[in-house]
């Protein structure tokens, strides 16, 4: 494959300057295909999903950790070419998924104890390293994925951030067997977690803004759904917030029944206004923040793809309209997960 790249140029997205995605702060570029280093695999991109968290670095609500960055971590693509020292669980032509997640230090108090969402060395694809909105990406072996049969790459996309942070704030949440779950906006990882819950038994009742959403989770087995600040028929055992909406945890904590837990699922939330402790806390009612994943999260949640399909909502985008796709995505116009296809 050296041979093969060797002066070849590719499409990709930078971060020209973050800002509101209708200043247009995303450029179009024609840049040098990426060389993997020797424990690397180079991957052509075949469909990376669009995350609210791409909205969040293009937009400046994350700090910059990479100026001009390419962002996208929903990766779903083909290995073209094996670094010397990435081992041999991948192989040239191999699907492959990239995530999120993509390096931690190994040997800090948080990875021995197998909390290595919490290293402070970690590194993030399309944040600390350039991600997905490209024709070609790199990821360390060690943290790319084996992606569950009978997926389209559209479909597979999506679970890669949206599927597999769901999966850690389901947890989080701590929802007892057969409970009443309550899930806060319902875009790409909220509709992909109902699926989950319901599938393990729970009662899931949705609070979120657009019609359309509503209806999407009627369609999937919610037994409720409603405004984003009206409240539940019935009391929760626990709620995930999705939406980026610090104003909605008082709203969220008031929901809940006597010991529930709210997990706050994003990476980014404006601010949050005071809590009344007797109204929102007392009685053991606790509130949990949600840290990136691990590497066996993510494992557990595609086994469990595997074993239950999951029917992802995917408008799907050429590769050249991302900058569409984010404006979409801030302007809530897609409900399910957006996808873009190379």
């Amino acid at each position: 494959m050296d041979a093969q790249v060797s002066g070849m140029t590719m499409m990709a997205w930078r971060v020209r300057r973050p800002g509101p995605i209708a200043d247009a702060p995303l450029r179009r570029v024609s840049t040098a295909l990426p060389r993997p280093q020797q424990s690397e695999l180079l991957v052509a991109v075949r469909a990376c999903g669009v995350c609210r968290t791409d909205l969040h670095v293009v937009e400046g609500d994350l700090p910059v950790h990479r100026p001009g960055v390419t962002p996208g971590h929903e990766v779903v693509g083909e290995v073209v070419e094996v670094g010397a020292e990435a081992g041999d669980d991948f192989a040239v032509g191999d699907r492959v998924g990239v995530a999120w997640l993509r390096h931690t230090c190994g040997s800090c108090r948080y990875c021995r104890r197998g909390d290595e969402n919490l290293c402070p060395q970690s590194r993030y694809t399309g944040w600390d390293d350039d991600g997905g909105y490209a024709e070609f990406v790199t990821v360390p072996a060690a943290f790319a994925h084996h992606l569950p049969a009978g997926y389209s790459d559209s479909e597979l996309a999506p679970l890669l951030c949206a599927g597999i942070i769901g999966y850690r704030s389901l947890l989080r949440a701590d929802l007892p067997p057969g409970g009443r779950l309550g899930i806060y906006g319902f875009g790409g990882s909220a509709h992909i977690t109902a699926q989950v819950a319901l599938a393990r038994g729970a009662e899931v009742h949705v609070m979120t803004r657009g019609s359309r959403a509503r209806e999407l989770a009627l369609e999937l087995g919610a037994a409720s759904a409603q405004g984003a600040t009206d409240p539940p028929p019935v009391p929760l055992d626990s709620a995930i917030l999705f939406a980026p909406v610090g104003d909605l945890v008082p709203v969220v904590c008031q929901a809940l029944d006597a010991g529930g837990t709210c997990a706050i699922a994003g990476i980014h939330l404006s601010d949050v206004p005071p809590l009344n402790y007797q109204r929102h806390l007392f009685r053991e009612r606790q509130i949990r923040s949600v840290t990136s994943n691990t590497r066996a999260d993510a494992r557990e949640f595609l086994a469990f793809a595997a074993e239950h399909h999951i029917e992802v909502t995917t408008p799907e985008y050429a590769l050249g309209e991302a900058d569409r796709a984010l404006g979409d995505l801030a302007a809530g116009r897609i409900a399910g997960a957006a996808v873009l296809l190379a």
